[in-house]
């Protein structure tokens, strides 16, 4: 029998499995650079406005640490950097999908069920990777073609395509090493974004020193580096390809040198009997949830000290261009630009954590296909109770990150124009504003879990919808009715002076009703249901 037999089965199996969740996230990343290459042609018609726009916003320093560098004034070179950030979420995501059908199938039990057929030793890993890295090429030739589609230049559209692809298949065979690594999907998802998370590091160090060697260290670093739209350098393309390769050498022979179930990396031994507050369904949330929360936590604050720092200069940038001015003013509901940048960063920052709250509520689902809730609930644990503590996690963490958030704005915002005492309560507010929004897609992914589990996860795209609503809604100039389609259209700006409470608390009314439908379905059907 050969190493790789079976590999086209098991590629089957997950493209019928992710036949929803693998084209929405293709979709959605490839849609996203060519909105900002459209809002760009019509922000800045003329060469002198993306010439301000670049000396002011494009180089500022906080920018540069979040989205990259930017070389040059074109829109192809605004287009390549303002989609800077993108590479982070493709990285993210093609890390998670390789983890999902690798660990995740050995933690569940079927890799051990698939392999008393005939399946090669490598055939798991190989149809993960073969999955991903073709949806990560289709993301990228999908970006190419909708940049050329708005009149960007073919070269430069194709290496920024590229760039995204290839660092979408870094990261994806990042997640096949780490896969191997531990026992447990949850330990293989954090080594992979610990990994992620230092690529950015030092992505962000470098780029804002004087000398950006670190960048040369980092995938992340790597695909500005292209200079796509600006003198293309195509044989930076061999970097993310070769350190592929070294990945993938190291990732094969480990998956055959361990045992199946098993991890490199002894686990943890645990204590010997379990503390009292083990003892209810809200201990054991606690301790499932509280590693999320607080690595969200750390992420969200980062962010929010980078945003406030930038939100001086943003502001700035903005003046003396009207229609700019007037989609930042719809975003961020303020007379004030700089307000209104962190009003619509916030309003993005709300979109995130309600992802969070989406995961917390799924946790459940999980739990139940795993085989664990089952046991759990044969005990005198009562279903509400078992159901009501992870809603608990999911409605309580974006109150925190989003809190987080805003603090960190908050803070450096208030630094930056010299009166802390002012700006941070505001930011928090403006922060804490967008979690009743948040609430929503959670109480949704409490609902669906009670009344159609196998459907739980079209909350995500729901959440996906969402996010293109408003990414395209205030640039593109869409129908109101079809903008209330998202909650947080209907967040209020509380950045001004007068505002009204109601929709929020009509926000977190809507939610409550969902999560409690959800419940009481939940204690009406059976568990599990796969």
């Amino acid at each position: 029998m050969s190493t790789l037999s079976g590999t086209r089965h098991l590629v089957r199996l997950i493209l019928r499995r992710d036949r929803v969740l693998l084209p929405l996230w293709v979709l959605l990343l490839a849609v996203l650079p060519m909105t900002y290459a459209t809002s760009f042609f019509k922000l800045f018609p003329t060469d002198a406005e993306r010439a301000a726009y670049a000396a002011g916003t494009a180089r500022n320093p906080s920018i540069i640490a979040l989205l990259g560098p930017v070389y040059g004034d074109s829109v192809g070179a605004l287009t390549a950097q303002r989609g800077g950030f993108l590479l982070v979420i493709i990285g993210l995501v093609s890390l998670l999908t390789v983890v999902r059908h690798t660990r995740t199938e050995e933690e569940a039990g079927r890799r051990e069920l698939l392999g008393g057929t005939v399946l090669g030793r490598y055939a798991g890993l190989t149809a993960a990777l073969l999955v991903t890295y073709g949806a990560d090429l289709l993301l990228g030739l999908l970006t190419a073609a909708g940049l050329i589609s708005t009149g960007l230049p073919a070269a430069g559209s194709l290496a920024y395509g590229l760039s995204a692809a290839l660092v979408g298949i870094v990261f994806a065979t990042v997640g096949g090493l780490t896969a191997q690594l531990t026992e447990t999907a949850g330990g293989a998802r954090g080594i992979a974004i610990a990994v992620l998370g230092l690529a950015f590091a030092l992505r962000l160090v470098g780029d804002t020193a004087s000398n950006d060697w670190p960048s040369w260290l980092s995938p992340l670093g790597w695909a500005p580096r292209i200079r796509a739209y600006a003198d293309e350098r195509w044989w930076v393309l061999v970097l993310p390809v070769a350190l592929s390769v070294l990945v993938a050498a190291a990732a094969y022979p480990l998956s055959v040198r361990r045992d199946l179930g098993a991890g490199l990396l002894p686990p943890r031994v645990g204590p010997a009997t379990a503390g009292r507050a083990l003892s209810g369904p809200f201990g054991l949330a606690w301790r499932l949830h509280r590693g999320q929360i607080l690595w969200w936590s750390v992420g969200f604050g980062l962010l929010g000290l980078i945003l406030g720092g930038a939100a001086k200069a943003a502001g700035k940038s903005v003046e003396g261009n009207p229609q700019l001015e007037q989609i930042m003013a719809r975003l961020g509901g303020t007379s004030g630009l700089a307000e209104a940048y962190l009003g619509s960063t916030l309003s993005l920052a709300g979109l995130a954590a309600a992802g969070y709250g989406i995961q917390a509520a799924l946790r459940m689902r999980s739990e139940e296909t795993a085989g664990r809730a089952e046991p759990l609930l044969a005990t005198g644990i009562h279903r509400s109770g078992w159901l009501l503590s992870h809603l608990l996690f999911a409605l309580l963490g974006p109150v925190v990150v989003l809190a987080v958030t805003g603090f960190a704005t908050g803070l450096t915002y208030g630094f930056s124009v010299g009166d802390v005492p002012r700006e941070l309560p505001r930011m928090i507010g403006a922060g804490l504003a967008q979690v009743p929004a948040a609430w929503v897609l959670a109480g949704l992914a409490v609902l669906l879990y009670g009344l159609l589990p196998r459907l739980a996860g079209v909350a995500w795209a729901v959440l996906a919808v969402c996010v293109l609503l408003g990414q395209l809604g205030a640039v593109l100039e869409l129908n109101q009715w079809l903008l209330d389609l998202s909650p947080f259209t209907h967040t209020p700006q509380v950045l001004r002076e007068h505002w009204s409470a109601t929709p929020l608390w009509a926000l977190a009314a809507l939610a409550l009703l969902m999560a409690l439908t959800g419940l009481t379905a939940f204690r009406h059907r059976d568990v599990p249901v796969t």
